[in-house]
């Protein structure tokens, strides 16, 4: 073969692939555009291909309970998959082959309003429909991971599973000294006292430690309702402490202590199906490549900064582990 043949089966191929990758983001660009409500509810009646005799759905909650991203065509929601789960269990609700929900919990928790909203659709879930959902903790099931799992029947850990941490955090930081030191100038026009928490005062600490409290009380009821406690019990252990699975099992923050293989034997025995269908997350190969680069592009100053502003949960509620960050 030719120079001039190598060069041009090189110019081909090049060409082949930058028509390959611009028809995928096109195809893609097009259909985020241009697909009505209605196309989408057509092409999406079932969330997932579930089977079509009798399953039990293994629901994974892991890693932070948060809001779920919005899809791209560079980035589709990995990890926890809030409205995914959602959407699942709503789909579950008309499906008469499900018996049942086993939720796979893997979580140091997330925000209130993720952790409040899935366990109020897993309670709705069980009024239609009658069915039994019950809980396996992982590692980690704390915070919020642990609320959800008050939806449960059932409770169940791994011997080495970490829970508990019962309670609430909104948390901030005050980074002016160091805007100072960098000579980054902060200002704002403010309609109100209250307004600007840049430079967090007593007064504006003592208005998030009412909606801490508030919050709080709203978890030590949901404890209250699912471990059949009275609300005092709960908090003498609600003191944002996390807990062993022999602890918790103590405490009657738990049911039983087991393997998952076990959990699952003695599930599909006493609801009657030998099937286990876990929800499918999505986890493109084309998310994963531009994540992996994004993680060894050097960051600037201003994106270090960033950072350790959004780590901080940006001064949301948060049904969160702090001791397991």
């Amino acid at each position: 073969m030719s120079k001039k043949q190598i060069g041009g089966l090189i110019i081909a191929v090049i060409l082949f692939i930058i028509t390959g990758i611009t028809s995928l983001f096109t195809n893609a660009a097009v259909k985020h555009t241009f697909m009505s409500d209605i196309d989408k509810t057509v092409l999406n009646t079932k969330v997932q291909n579930t089977p079509t005799e009798n399953y039990i759905a293994v629901v994974p909650i892991t890693g932070t309970i948060e809001a779920q991203k919005e899809e791209s065509v560079f980035e589709i929601s990995q990890g926890y998959q809030h409205q995914t789960i959602l959407d699942f269990v709503d789909q579950l609700m008309d499906d008469p082959y499900n018996q049942g929900i086993l939720l796979y919990l893997d979580t140091p928790g997330g925000a209130v309003y993720e952790s409040d909203e899935l366990y109020l659709k897993l309670e709705q879930y069980k009024e239609i429909t009658g069915r039994k959902v019950w809980s396996y903790m992982s590692h980690v099931a704390a915070s919020g991971g642990y609320y959800i799992s008050m939806s449960s029947d059932k409770i169940y850990a791994n011997r080495n599973t970490i829970t508990g941490s019962i309670g609430v955090i909104i948390s901030g930081v005050d980074m002016s000294g160091l805007y100072e030191k960098l000579g980054i100038r902060y200002y704002s026009a403010t309609s109100g006292d209250y307004k600007d928490s840049s430079k967090m005062n007593e007064n504006q600490l003592q208005i998030l430690q009412g909606m801490v409290d508030e919050t709080y009380e709203q978890f030590v009821d949901v404890v209250s309702k699912g471990r059949n406690m009275p609300e005092e019990e709960v908090k003498k252990l609600a003191d944002g402490r996390i807990y062993t699975a022999a602890q918790a099992k103590e405490k009657n923050l738990i049911d039983e202590i087991a393997s998952y293989e076990d959990v699952t034997a003695q599930m599909g025995q006493e609801l009657g199906a030998t099937e286990f269908f876990e929800m499918e997350m999505k986890q493109p190969v084309i998310s994963s490549f531009f994540s992996k680069i994004e993680k060894i592009v050097p960051k600037s100053e201003a994106e270090v900064l960033n950072n350790i502003k959004n780590e901080q949960k940006n001064g949301r509620l948060m049904y969160y582990a702090e001791q397991l960050q």
